[in-house]
């Protein structure tokens, strides 16, 4: 049976804090006026003895199914503690006040009339500190909104890329901040703010699978794509879910799949649709990869077309060098790796040199992946152990935390391109032992 709360518990600013925050030390502190722990804790589920260490603050009440209970056990509304309503709250709703109730507005507002008649003697000073400390809590839902702020602009932050950090740094912060947007979600929130928490989770979940993938881990890193997905799915942003998609092609595209990625990059296109936005052009450019890894070259052109033509219709706010969005580096780094796979060796390099010279001093990664695109061209135009004493050369070079992943898997792509009767070769030989180390 329910160990009801007093009615008056609902109205007093103090507890409703507590419930807002899941403050049960607070709660069960308060509700133990009249009434036992034995009792709390059988309505609730739990032991007496727990029920009194969480009431003295040396227990806490984390887990989603006990704040269930606590809310069943002590009929507290679902809404109070960020749950859907509860089923006794459609047979058996809070009671409320009777019209002569002291917590009607119209009696509020007579006693208040009433106690300020008197001047401001100390009822009247009560009374008005509780009229603020209602009004108070209801403003306090909106103050986790400054906090929502604060992970929005983390989430822009971070769009700015690695800046010269390992990438497992940029990840464990990231984790972090998308930790912290949990509450967000478990909480029911107005559609705006909704919107806003979805939009984050996803931008986040997305740059942490990149993180994921840069470091090789491609199954976890499809798992936190499928995760941005829904997120962005969810806030009804179409562009941050082509953004997705395209970004999440890009796995089965460096990772030997390029045909798995050709069909996410075109859904990337189609929920991006044919205005110049920074996700169509980035599908337009991965596409344009896929094709060209899949030996399609015709849909792989088209593709580059599309995406040069989406490029020079870009605004400068999408122009910007982030991940979000797609700055002239970025397309660049794009162009290099598909003309490289075409074969087309001249335009390749036209691109590796511009996306160098846009690519900061601490772009250690892309600076990688150009060179070994560079190192590829010299293997196409038949000068295999250039095109490995280049490959060789960015390897040694590499800190530890780069040199596994995205990098290591763009060399190797290079090393089994050469023919076997080359692998005897020195320069060969070197790469190989370089890989394997």
């Amino acid at each position: 049976m329910p160990a009801q709360i007093p009615h008056h518990l609902l109205h007093d600013p103090s507890f409703l804090q507590a419930v807002q925050h899941r403050d049960f030390t607070s709660v069960f502190a308060m509700h133990k006026n009249g009434i036992s722990f034995n009792r709390i804790g059988e309505a609730c589920g739990m032991k007496a003895e727990r029920a009194s260490k969480i009431a003295r603050g040396e227990a806490t009440v984390t887990a989603l199914d006990t704040v269930e209970r606590v809310a069943d056990g002590l009929r507290i509304p679902g809404a109070l503690l960020g749950l859907a309503a509860r089923p006794w709250e459609h047979s058996s709703p809070t009671p409320h006040p009777e019209p002569d109730d002291e917590d009607d507005p119209m009696n509020r507002r007579q006693l208040l009339r009433g106690a300020l008649a008197a001047g401001l003697t100390t009822t009247a000073l009560t009374t008005l500190t509780d009229t603020r400390q209602a009004v108070d809590l209801a403003l306090a839902a909106d103050t986790d909104l400054v906090d929502l702020a604060d992970l929005e602009a983390a989430a822009e932050t971070y769009g700015y890329g690695y800046h010269g950090q390992a990438p497992t740094r940029v990840l464990a912060d990231l984790a972090g901040d998308f930790t912290d947007l949990r509450p967000f979600l478990d909480t029911p929130q107005p559609v705006a703010t909704r919107i806003r928490v979805c939009r984050t989770a996803g931008q986040m979940a997305g740059m942490i699978a990149i993180v994921l993938h840069d470091l090789g881990a491609r199954k976890e890193a499809r798992k936190w794509f499928a995760t941005a997905s829904t997120a962005a799915r969810e806030s009804g942003d179409r562009q941050l879910h082509a953004w997705v998609l395209a970004r999440e092609a890009m796995v089965p595209l460096n990772y030997g799949a390029p045909q798995a990625a050709a069909c996410l990059a075109e859904q990337a296109r189609q929920a991006a649709g044919n205005r110049p936005t920074a996700s169509a052009t980035l599908a337009a450019a991965v596409a344009a990869r896929s094709y060209a890894l899949s030996h399609k070259p015709e849909q792989a052109r088209r593709a580059l077309r599309a995406a040069d033509a989406l490029m020079e219709r870009l605004d400068a706010a999408a122009r910007a060098d982030t991940w979000l969005t797609h700055g002239e580096q970025k397309h660049h780094v794009h162009l290099s790796h598909a003309l490289t796979a075409l074969g087309d060796s001249e335009r390749a390099r036209q691109s590796q040199q511009r996306a160098l010279e846009l690519s900061a001093p601490t772009s250690t990664m892309t600076r990688s992946l150009l060179t070994i695109d560079e190192a590829t061209c010299f293997h196409h135009d038949g000068d295999t152990e250039q095109a490995c004493r280049r490959t060789i050369g960015v390897l040694d070079s590499l800190p530890a935390a780069y040199r596994t992943g995205l990098v290591h898997r763009r060399a190797t792509d290079l090393y089994h391109s050469i023919p076997a009767r080359h692998r005897h070769e020195a320069a060969v030989r070197e790469l190989r032992d370089a890989l394997a180390a």
